[in-house]
Protein backbone atom coordinates (compact mmCIF):
# COMPACT_ATOMS: atom_id res chain seq x y z
CA UNK A 1 0.00 0.00 0.00
CA UNK A 2 3.02 2.27 -0.07
CA UNK A 3 2.88 2.98 3.64
CA UNK A 4 3.95 1.60 7.02
CA UNK A 5 1.21 -0.44 8.72
CA UNK A 6 1.11 -1.00 12.48
CA UNK A 7 -1.18 -3.65 13.98
CA UNK A 8 -1.72 -4.29 17.67
CA UNK A 9 -4.01 -7.17 18.63
CA UNK A 10 -4.71 -8.41 22.14
CA UNK A 11 -6.51 -11.74 22.13
CA UNK A 12 -5.95 -15.37 23.08
CA UNK A 13 -5.55 -16.16 19.38
CA UNK A 14 -3.63 -13.00 18.51
CA UNK A 15 -1.02 -14.66 16.25
CA UNK A 16 -3.70 -16.40 14.19
CA UNK A 17 -5.70 -13.16 13.91
CA UNK A 18 -2.57 -11.26 12.88
CA UNK A 19 -1.78 -13.77 10.12
CA UNK A 20 -5.33 -13.51 8.82
CA UNK A 21 -5.25 -9.69 8.85
CA UNK A 22 -1.98 -9.65 6.88
CA UNK A 23 -3.56 -12.03 4.36
CA UNK A 24 -6.59 -9.75 4.06
CA UNK A 25 -4.42 -6.65 3.62
CA UNK A 26 -2.72 -8.26 0.61
CA UNK A 27 -6.13 -9.01 -0.91
CA UNK A 28 -7.29 -5.43 -0.32
CA UNK A 29 -4.13 -3.99 -1.85
CA UNK A 30 -4.78 -6.05 -4.98
CA UNK A 31 -8.40 -4.90 -5.00
CA UNK A 32 -8.09 -1.13 -4.43
CA UNK A 33 -4.61 -0.04 -5.57
CA UNK A 34 -4.22 2.58 -8.31
CA UNK A 35 -0.45 2.00 -8.34
CA UNK A 36 -0.46 -1.69 -9.19
CA UNK A 37 -0.85 -2.55 -12.88
CA UNK A 38 -2.67 -5.80 -12.07
CA UNK A 39 -5.11 -4.64 -9.38
CA UNK A 40 -8.88 -5.06 -9.69
CA UNK A 41 -9.23 -1.27 -9.78
CA UNK A 42 -6.77 -1.03 -12.68
CA UNK A 43 -8.88 -3.52 -14.63
CA UNK A 44 -11.56 -0.79 -14.71
CA UNK A 45 -9.08 1.92 -15.67
CA UNK A 46 -7.61 -0.15 -18.51
CA UNK A 47 -11.09 -0.50 -20.04
CA UNK A 48 -11.88 3.24 -19.85
CA UNK A 49 -13.89 4.28 -22.89
CA UNK A 50 -14.10 0.67 -24.05
CA UNK A 51 -16.42 -1.41 -21.87
CA UNK A 52 -17.92 -1.87 -18.42
CA UNK A 53 -16.12 -4.12 -15.94
CA UNK A 54 -17.82 -6.33 -13.36
CA UNK A 55 -16.15 -5.85 -9.97
CA UNK A 56 -16.10 -7.26 -6.43
CA UNK A 57 -18.96 -5.90 -4.24
CA UNK A 58 -16.49 -4.14 -1.91
CA UNK A 59 -14.84 -2.31 -4.81
CA UNK A 60 -18.25 -1.39 -6.24
CA UNK A 61 -19.40 -0.07 -2.85
CA UNK A 62 -16.31 2.11 -2.38
CA UNK A 63 -16.55 3.54 -5.91
CA UNK A 64 -20.27 4.25 -5.40
CA UNK A 65 -19.50 5.98 -2.11
CA UNK A 66 -16.61 7.91 -3.66
CA UNK A 67 -18.65 9.07 -6.64
CA UNK A 68 -21.46 10.34 -4.40
CA UNK A 69 -19.08 12.44 -2.31
CA UNK A 70 -17.13 13.56 -5.40
CA UNK A 71 -20.33 14.93 -6.94
CA UNK A 72 -21.50 16.69 -3.77
CA UNK A 73 -21.66 20.49 -3.92
CA UNK A 74 -18.42 22.17 -2.79
CA UNK A 75 -16.54 18.88 -2.36
CA UNK A 76 -12.78 18.76 -2.93
CA UNK A 77 -12.90 14.96 -3.14
CA UNK A 78 -12.76 13.57 -6.68
CA UNK A 79 -12.07 9.88 -7.25
CA UNK A 80 -11.73 10.58 -10.99
CA UNK A 81 -8.62 12.69 -10.38
CA UNK A 82 -6.34 9.77 -11.30
CA UNK A 83 -4.96 11.27 -14.56
CA UNK A 84 -3.60 14.25 -12.62
CA UNK A 85 -2.29 12.18 -9.70
CA UNK A 86 -0.48 9.82 -12.06
CA UNK A 87 1.05 12.75 -13.97
CA UNK A 88 2.29 14.74 -10.98
CA UNK A 89 3.25 11.54 -9.08
CA UNK A 90 4.25 13.56 -6.01
CA UNK A 91 5.74 11.17 -3.47
CA UNK A 92 7.30 8.94 -6.16
CA UNK A 93 10.81 9.07 -7.62
CA UNK A 94 9.50 10.11 -11.06
CA UNK A 95 7.45 13.09 -9.82
CA UNK A 96 7.37 16.09 -12.15
CA UNK A 97 5.62 19.41 -12.76
CA UNK A 98 3.25 19.17 -15.77
CA UNK A 99 2.81 22.09 -18.17
CA UNK A 100 -0.30 24.31 -17.99
CA UNK A 101 -1.56 22.87 -21.29
CA UNK A 102 -1.09 19.30 -20.07
CA UNK A 103 -3.06 20.01 -16.92
CA UNK A 104 -5.90 21.59 -18.91
CA UNK A 105 -6.07 18.48 -21.11
CA UNK A 106 -6.06 16.14 -18.11
CA UNK A 107 -8.80 18.08 -16.31
CA UNK A 108 -11.18 17.06 -19.13
CA UNK A 109 -10.77 13.45 -17.99
CA UNK A 110 -11.65 14.01 -14.34
CA UNK A 111 -15.43 14.45 -14.28
CA UNK A 112 -16.81 12.04 -11.63
CA UNK A 113 -20.19 12.11 -13.41
CA UNK A 114 -18.49 10.12 -16.19
CA UNK A 115 -18.15 7.14 -13.83
CA UNK A 116 -21.15 4.98 -14.80
CA UNK A 117 -22.31 2.47 -12.19
CA UNK A 118 -24.67 -0.42 -12.87
CA UNK A 119 -26.10 -1.54 -9.54
CA UNK A 120 -27.82 -4.65 -10.87
CA UNK A 121 -24.78 -6.06 -12.66
CA UNK A 122 -22.19 -4.51 -10.29
CA UNK A 123 -20.23 -3.03 -13.19
CA UNK A 124 -18.22 0.17 -13.57
CA UNK A 125 -17.70 2.00 -16.86
CA UNK A 126 -15.53 5.07 -17.45
CA UNK A 127 -16.99 7.06 -20.34
CA UNK A 128 -13.74 8.49 -21.73
CA UNK A 129 -10.49 6.83 -22.72
CA UNK A 130 -7.70 8.00 -20.43
CA UNK A 131 -9.90 8.27 -17.33
CA UNK A 132 -8.45 6.79 -14.13
CA UNK A 133 -10.20 6.19 -10.82
CA UNK A 134 -7.92 6.81 -7.85
CA UNK A 135 -9.21 5.61 -4.46
CA UNK A 136 -6.13 6.76 -2.57
CA UNK A 137 -8.18 9.27 -0.61
CA UNK A 138 -10.64 6.63 0.62
CA UNK A 139 -9.22 3.12 0.47
CA UNK A 140 -7.16 3.11 3.69
CA UNK A 141 -10.17 4.11 5.76
CA UNK A 142 -12.42 1.57 4.09
CA UNK A 143 -9.82 -1.17 4.59
CA UNK A 144 -9.29 -0.22 8.24
CA UNK A 145 -13.04 -0.57 8.82
CA UNK A 146 -13.05 -4.01 7.17
CA UNK A 147 -10.16 -5.14 9.38
CA UNK A 148 -11.93 -3.96 12.54
CA UNK A 149 -15.16 -5.65 11.39
CA UNK A 150 -13.25 -8.93 11.04
CA UNK A 151 -11.59 -8.59 14.46
CA UNK A 152 -14.96 -7.83 16.08
CA UNK A 153 -16.48 -10.92 14.45
CA UNK A 154 -13.78 -13.00 16.14
CA UNK A 155 -14.41 -11.45 19.54
CA UNK A 156 -11.01 -9.77 19.77
CA UNK A 157 -10.65 -7.86 23.04
CA UNK A 158 -8.52 -4.93 21.92
CA UNK A 159 -6.85 -3.79 18.74
CA UNK A 160 -5.24 -0.74 17.20
CA UNK A 161 -4.89 -0.48 13.42
CA UNK A 162 -2.66 2.20 11.93
CA UNK A 163 -2.61 2.31 8.14
CA UNK A 164 -0.03 5.03 7.60
CA UNK A 165 -1.60 7.57 9.95
CA UNK A 166 -5.13 6.35 9.43
CA UNK A 167 -5.88 5.02 12.91
CA UNK A 168 -8.79 3.09 14.40
CA UNK A 169 -8.98 1.67 17.93
CA UNK A 170 -11.13 -1.31 18.95
CA UNK A 171 -12.45 -1.06 22.52
CA UNK A 172 -9.95 0.47 24.98
CA UNK A 173 -6.20 0.42 25.57
CA UNK A 174 -4.84 -2.31 27.85
CA UNK A 175 -3.98 -0.02 30.71
CA UNK A 176 -5.94 1.84 33.35
CA UNK A 177 -6.92 4.38 30.74
CA UNK A 178 -10.39 4.16 29.25
CA UNK A 179 -9.22 5.34 25.84
CA UNK A 180 -6.61 4.97 23.17
CA UNK A 181 -4.61 8.19 23.09
CA UNK A 182 -3.72 9.34 19.58
CA UNK A 183 -1.07 12.05 19.18
CA UNK A 184 -1.70 14.66 16.48
CA UNK A 185 1.49 15.51 14.60
CA UNK A 186 2.86 19.04 14.72
CA UNK A 187 2.97 19.84 10.98
CA UNK A 188 6.09 22.01 11.19
CA UNK A 189 8.23 19.63 13.30
CA UNK A 190 9.76 16.18 12.62
CA UNK A 191 7.75 13.00 13.21
CA UNK A 192 6.55 12.18 16.74
CA UNK A 193 6.26 15.84 17.82
CA UNK A 194 2.63 16.26 18.84
CA UNK A 195 0.50 19.37 19.34
CA UNK A 196 -2.34 17.59 21.14
CA UNK A 197 -3.82 14.18 21.92
CA UNK A 198 -7.24 12.79 21.01
CA UNK A 199 -8.85 10.09 23.15
CA UNK A 200 -10.79 7.41 21.25
CA UNK A 201 -12.63 4.15 21.93
CA UNK A 202 -14.18 2.29 18.98
CA UNK A 203 -13.42 5.31 16.85
CA UNK A 204 -11.06 6.45 14.13
CA UNK A 205 -8.68 9.38 13.72
CA UNK A 206 -7.61 10.45 10.22
CA UNK A 207 -5.24 13.33 9.47
CA UNK A 208 -4.43 14.90 6.11
CA UNK A 209 -1.68 17.47 5.75
CA UNK A 210 0.35 19.31 3.14
CA UNK A 211 3.54 18.48 5.06
CA UNK A 212 3.52 14.77 4.21
CA UNK A 213 4.80 14.61 0.60
CA UNK A 214 6.53 17.27 -1.49
CA UNK A 215 8.14 17.87 -4.85
CA UNK A 216 10.90 20.49 -4.97
CA UNK A 217 11.41 21.96 -8.44
CA UNK A 218 13.15 25.17 -9.61
CA UNK A 219 13.03 26.67 -6.13
CA UNK A 220 9.34 25.95 -5.64
CA UNK A 221 7.74 23.38 -3.33
CA UNK A 222 4.65 21.45 -4.43
CA UNK A 223 2.63 19.41 -1.91
CA UNK A 224 0.62 16.29 -2.88
CA UNK A 225 -2.99 17.39 -2.28
CA UNK A 226 -4.33 18.43 -5.69
CA UNK A 227 -7.20 20.83 -6.32
CA UNK A 228 -9.70 19.00 -8.57
CA UNK A 229 -10.76 22.34 -10.07
CA UNK A 230 -7.33 23.70 -11.07
CA UNK A 231 -5.23 20.53 -11.31
CA UNK A 232 -2.51 22.15 -9.18
CA UNK A 233 -1.64 21.61 -5.48
CA UNK A 234 -4.42 23.12 -3.44
CA UNK A 235 -4.04 26.68 -2.09
CA UNK A 236 -4.94 26.83 1.59
CA UNK A 237 -4.10 28.31 4.98
CA UNK A 238 -4.44 24.81 6.50
CA UNK A 239 -1.37 22.75 7.40
CA UNK A 240 -3.34 19.73 8.62
CA UNK A 241 -6.92 18.62 9.13
CA UNK A 242 -7.92 15.82 11.52
CA UNK A 243 -11.32 14.09 11.62
CA UNK A 244 -12.51 11.88 14.50
CA UNK A 245 -15.37 9.54 13.55
CA UNK A 246 -16.88 6.13 14.24
CA UNK A 247 -15.94 4.77 10.81
CA UNK A 248 -12.50 5.39 9.38
CA UNK A 249 -13.78 5.83 5.83
CA UNK A 250 -15.82 8.81 7.06
CA UNK A 251 -12.61 10.40 8.29
CA UNK A 252 -11.06 9.90 4.86
CA UNK A 253 -14.12 11.30 3.10
CA UNK A 254 -14.35 14.45 5.19
CA UNK A 255 -10.65 15.30 5.37
CA UNK A 256 -10.62 15.20 1.56
CA UNK A 257 -13.98 16.90 0.99
CA UNK A 258 -13.04 19.81 3.23
CA UNK A 259 -9.33 20.25 2.51
CA UNK A 260 -9.07 23.35 0.34
CA UNK A 261 -11.61 25.43 2.26
CA UNK A 262 -10.39 28.09 4.66
CA UNK A 263 -9.85 26.92 8.24
CA UNK A 264 -12.91 28.71 9.68
CA UNK A 265 -15.15 27.27 6.98
CA UNK A 266 -13.84 23.75 7.65
CA UNK A 267 -14.68 23.88 11.35
CA UNK A 268 -18.09 25.36 10.58
CA UNK A 269 -18.80 22.46 8.18
CA UNK A 270 -17.68 19.87 10.75
CA UNK A 271 -20.00 21.39 13.35
CA UNK A 272 -22.94 21.04 10.97
CA UNK A 273 -22.21 17.42 10.02
CA UNK A 274 -23.50 14.68 12.34
CA UNK A 275 -21.10 11.94 13.42
CA UNK A 276 -17.78 13.69 12.94
CA UNK A 277 -15.57 15.97 15.02
CA UNK A 278 -12.28 17.52 14.05
CA UNK A 279 -9.49 20.01 14.45
CA UNK A 280 -7.59 22.24 12.05
CA UNK A 281 -3.99 23.41 12.37
CA UNK A 282 -3.17 26.43 10.21
CA UNK A 283 0.20 27.20 8.65
CA UNK A 284 0.83 29.82 11.34
CA UNK A 285 0.24 27.24 14.09
CA UNK A 286 -3.26 28.20 15.19
CA UNK A 287 -5.48 25.27 16.27
CA UNK A 288 -9.27 25.35 15.96
CA UNK A 289 -11.50 22.57 17.36
CA UNK A 290 -15.04 21.57 16.48
CA UNK A 291 -17.64 21.97 19.23
CA UNK A 292 -17.60 18.28 20.22
CA UNK A 293 -13.86 18.22 20.75
CA UNK A 294 -14.01 21.45 22.71
CA UNK A 295 -16.34 19.73 25.17
CA UNK A 296 -13.78 16.94 25.66
CA UNK A 297 -10.89 19.27 26.40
Amino acid sequence: MGTVIDLLIEDDGAEERMDEVVKQLKIYEHRFSANSANSELMAINKQAGIKAVRVHPELFELIRMGKAHSCASGSHLNIAIGPLVQTWRIGFSDARVPSDDEIKQLLRLTDPQDIILDEENQTVFLKQKGMLIDLGSLAKGYIADLIIKYLKSKGVKRALVNLGGNIIGLNTAHFKEDYWKIGIQNPVLPRDHYVTVLKISNQSVVTSGIYERHLEKDGKSYHHILDPETGYPITTDVASLTIQSNNSVDGEIWTTRLYGKQSDDIVSCIDQEAGIEGLVITKDGHITYSHGLKKDK
